[in-house]
């Protein structure tokens, strides 16, 4: 497996060794040792799994309250992922870094506790997989607005074409959103 930083401390992208033949593939797309070798928690609580169609934007997401690290990956299609510091103590708060996911590249991104996530899906369809550290808490659960100006994030979809849910819509603005110290 490939390990790699990102412009984002502790951002890791993943490339596992994809086995290729006739037949079709194969990869392994967790193993304890070589994750922890790589810097990744030794303790994941859930997995967790969607499908969205194209234009899908999910995010920005983050809990306060049981902070959760997030190992995602793409099953089938294609994302553009983003994660966002929001450490406030971090030399990188406000930055982002965003990544595309494919079945086809297999890459997975590493999203520690303290950052915010968000993908949209730029195939007709994707699923998306990850492993968290923490379990989901609705009492912490928080949203910036996706589309806010001061991230800067170059979404290749428009706010017009973008489907979001009305929580996603109704995120907070990132100079007033509750974030991590």
């Amino acid at each position: 497996m490939k390990v790699e930083a990102t412009d984002l401390p502790s951002v890791l992208l993943l490339t596992p060794t994809v086995y290729r033949d006739e037949r079709g593939a194969f990869q392994e797309t967790f193993n304890l040792k070589r994750m922890v070798e790589a810097g990744l928690p030794d303790s994941w609580v859930q997995d967790n799994f969607s499908v969205s169609k194209k234009n899908v934007l999910r995010g920005i997401h983050y809990q306060l309250v049981q902070p959760q690290g997030k190992l995602v990956r793409v099953t089938h299609g294609a994302v553009l992922d983003v994660a966002v510091d929001l450490r406030r103590s971090s030399y990188a708060f406000g930055k982002h870094v965003a990544v595309e996911l494919s079945a086809e590249n297999g890459k997975m991104l590493w999203i520690p506790a303290g950052f915010g996530h968000a993908f949209v899906v730029l195939s007709e369809e994707a699923g998306f997989a990850y492993k968290v550290t923490d379990y989901y808490s609705q009492v912490g659960e928080r949203t910036i607005l996706w589309n806010d100006p001061d991230l800067a994030i170059d979404w290749p979809v428009s706010k017009e074409d973008a489907i979001v849910s009305e929580k996603d819509r109704r995120g907070e603005g990132f100079r007033s959103a509750e974030v991590f110290e």
